[in-house]
């Protein structure tokens, strides 16, 4: 067998390999999350598989390199193909822990957060659902809502000229069509209480929404907390944030803001 035979064949099998191995860690990334939110497995058994993906994709992309490089200089199109693909492959794969790595470096690292960090809507119902959870129901004070303020300065309380109870009634049907659960809805406090779960691993926040008269119309403040992990990388935020937008165009005219 000549050199460059060698190598075609060395070449071959590495780039076939590299190829087989991006696939695997490819349904590895996807399932760590998804079994999570299955409950296959615990959120840290999830954690554990993202993270020996990642390392994982490290050896990859090391195997495709040099498959590319062998493919060069045996001159073989076919293993240079297949290195060049599988490298766009993992590049592609890499976006999710790539984005995610980035908004944690870009957010505040908090995970309760609400319209109105000096009075925040307390959770009630919910309550009994989160006994055990890493995280405390109990909005932790000035500490937190400055950390807020420099990172979502947007987030305020939305007022409408719609009544409280009419107002109330709209917040609940945009919670389910959101895909929340709801837990409670007390019309005599203006409280609605529900549960949302985050689209990969899963995760349950939970959110209150509180209507209070304001005038002639209606003020609506909304908190929402993860029940575990430290930062929400801007999660509870976003959440919030469609919430009312969606809130605003249920109401429709009656929800000309004063």
């Amino acid at each position: 067998m000549t050199e460059g035979s060698r190598l075609a064949r060395v070449a071959s099998h590495a780039a076939r390999l590299a190829l087989t191995l991006t696939a695997l860690g490819a349904i590895a990334l996807v399932l760590s999350g998804l079994g999570s939110r299955w409950d296959w497995w615990n959120f840290r058994v999830g954690f554990v598989i993202f993270r020996w993906t990642l390392y994982g994709g490290l050896v990859v992309i090391g195997v495709a390199l040099t498959a590319l490089v062998l493919s060069l200089l045996a001159r073989r199109l076919r293993p240079l193909v297949i290195s060049v693909v599988t490298l766009v492959l993992i590049a592609s794969a890499a976006v999710v822990p790539g984005t995610h790595l980035r908004a944690a470096g870009r957010m505040p690292p908090i995970h309760d957060i609400t319209t109105d960090p000096d009075d925040p809507p307390r959770f009630v119902a919910v309550l009994p659902l989160r006994q055990g959870a890493a995280n405390s129901a109990d909005y932790a004070g000035p500490a937190l809502a400055a950390q807020q303020r420099a990172g979502y300065p947007d987030l305020e309380p939305a007022r409408f000229a719609a009544a409280p109870d009419r107002v109330l009634e709209r917040a609940t049907d945009v919670a389910r069509q959101l895909g929340w659960e709801i837990v409670a809805v007390a019309p005599a406090e203006g409280r609605l209480e529900a549960t949302d779960r985050t689209r990969w691993f899963g995760f349950r926040d939970d959110v209150v929404v509180r209507v209070r008269p304001d005038g002639p119309g209606s003020r609506v403040d909304v908190r929402s907390a993860s029940r575990v992990g430290r930062s929400d990388l801007g999660t509870n935020a976003r959440r919030l944030r469609t919430y009312l937008v969606a809130l605003s165009a249920a109401l429709g005219v009656e929800a000309a803001t004063r």
